[in-house]
């Protein structure tokens, strides 16, 4: 009878981080982007300029509105993950929902595996984990963005920010978590950065090619 309370309890024990990984996944995978602008009306938005399924691709949709919307929606679906896995298993579910959001928006079944870029994502993710870092990473991706007037920069930079702030707070499991996170985001910005040495990438609020 112990022997088979154990391996219930063990069962339980395997299940609950599973049930954290799968919320925070499809929690993530949902493309607010890709649904925003078909019910607005404004057709696919894979076939608009860069055909990523952003913020920064809706904005070339000219509807701004529809773009905020995605900012913000794309980052709480990040924070809600975090709070949602930490309820499910308390003490390290909140790195687990997180990640898994990430990966979800990054890598979306629904869509063949082919996602965003996950900065928003991550944003809210920070936010969720340590609202610290959640600011930190806001002011340099706004900053570098509003200098530069590069989405893929400020984004970047933010990526940069993140890990190397945990870092130095002391938080050393939310900081290895975003170093993973920060080189998956450079590499959904690979082709940006060969832009970016060609000369070629657009700034924000011009038309991408």
């Amino acid at each position: 009878m112990l022997r088979a309370m154990g391996a219930q309890t063990t069962e339980i024990l395997w299940r609950m981080p599973a049930l954290a990984l799968l919320a925070g996944y499809l929690l993530g995978s949902i493309p607010f982007g890709l649904l925003l602008t078909r019910f607005a009306g404004a057709g696919d938005l894979r076939a608009i300029g860069s055909g990523n399924i952003g913020a920064t691709n809706v904005l070339r949709t000219g509807r701004k509105g529809l773009a905020a919307a995605t900012l913000l929606l794309d980052a709480l679906k990040g924070a809600a993950a975090v709070w949602i896995g930490e309820a499910i298993v308390p003490g390290g579910g909140a790195l687990l929902g997180g990640a898994a959001a990430f990966i979800g928006h990054c890598y979306p079944v629904w869509l063949k595996f082919n996602g965003g870029k996950g900065v928003a994502t991550f944003g809210g993710i920070a936010f969720g984990l340590w609202w610290p870092l959640g600011l930190i990473y806001l002011a340099v991706w706004i900053g570098v963005l509003a200098i530069t007037r590069y989405s893929s920069v400020g984004g970047l930079a933010a990526a940069v920010a993140a890990p190397v702030s945990a870092f130095l707070f002391g938080r050393m499991d939310i900081g290895i978590l975003f170093m993973a996170l920060g080189l998956l985001v450079f590499w959904k910005h690979r082709t940006n950065i060969g832009r970016l040495l060609a000369g070629t990438e657009p700034r924000v609020g011009r038309k991408s090619g």
